[in-house]
């Protein structure tokens, strides 16, 4: 068993990089590499990319990148799957091990990338709430813009095998069970959120998310990425409304993690989340276990449609 310590980046095959990038620059991610064949996509953190979108036949989810603790755990992790640690050949660099996990996602897992300057954001409003009063003298006048996307949080999967990628995130890439949903029983869990296992340091509360897909077939069900408050997942959205992209759910609270979200649709069908204000969690972090229901999927937030589970 390994230590992740964060989720590095998506990667998706689509039909058009000219279009992806222009949707992603509107939903608030910078390039930072461009090939005759890929596109790399950037975040205002110091990543030096969080979305990857390949050039190919057909549009479909790829897989997705992680960052090891440190080059002794990839070493590690490259030993119990008989595969080799190698340079990294795509933008960013450092070492990678690549392999495809259970239901056949392509993982690679990094360490020694580069890494960028953060870029230039605003800061998060302060706010006055009841009892509690931040802004003393000031006045809030924001826009529709793209949102200052920080980072990518978690991707959420669609899975076959259920029990055999539970077992393989948990024992081998040192994932630990956040919160899991049941269904007609409740030993027949049929989901799990996952965060980074690092002891008692804080993390979020699932940077993997693992559903059992109704129809067999594995894919991402989204990509997440947090954003600087409220307001920017707000104007973020009205961005990208008036720029006539698809709209998919929200706004909303969930109630696993917490996070305000708000998620759309790339040219390509993909969902892509917005999100903030999600929960921390630790190993010694109680693990709760819900009936799955719709009811258990936000706190607040519009009814949902079937256009989300599409």
């Amino acid at each position: 068993m390994i230590t992740v310590q964060d989720i590095a980046f998506v990667r998706y095959q689509v039909t058009d990089l000219d279009r992806m990038e222009g949707f992603l620059l509107d939903f608030g991610l910078h390039r930072a590499a461009r090939t005759e064949g890929a596109l790399y996509m950037r975040a205002a953190g110091t990543a030096h990319h969080a979305h990857v979108s390949e050039l190919g036949a057909g549009n479909a989810t790829v897989g997705f990148g992680l960052y090891a603790r440190d080059a002794a755990d990839l070493q590690r992790l490259a030993a119990h799957l008989g595969v080799p640690v190698e340079d990294n050949p795509e933008p960013g660099g450092g070492c990678r091990v690549r392999f495809r996990d259970p239901d056949g996602f392509v993982i690679d897992v990094l360490h020694g990338d580069a890494r960028h300057a953060p870029l230039p954001v605003r800061e998060p409003v302060a706010m006055n709430f009841g009892g509690t009063r931040q802004r003393l003298g000031e006045t809030v006048r924001l826009t529709p813009r793209p949102s200052a996307v920080m980072r990518l949080g978690h991707v959420a999967l669609q899975v076959r095998d259920f029990p055999a990628m539970l077992a393989f995130y948990r024992d081998v890439l040192g994932f630990r069970v956040s919160d899991t949903y049941w269904a007609g029983a409740e030993q027949n869990t049929i989901a799990a959120f996952m965060h980074c296992g690092l002891g008692g340091q804080w993390t979020d509360h699932h940077t993997v998310a693992l559903i059992a897909a109704q129809d067999g077939r594995a894919r991402f069900d989204h990509a997440a990425f947090e954003v600087m408050d409220i307001d920017d997942v707000m104007l973020g959205g009205e961005y990208l409304r008036s720029r006539g992209y698809q709209h998919s759910w929200g706004v909303g609270r969930h109630v696993q993690g917490s996070q305000i979200f708000d998620y759309w649709r790339d040219p390509f069908g993909n969902k892509i989340e917005h999100w903030t204000d999600g929960d921390l969690v630790n190993d010694s972090t109680p693990v709760g276990h819900a009936p799955m229901s719709p009811d258990e999927l936000r706190q607040w937030a519009p009814p949902l449609t079937p256009e989300f589970f599409a």
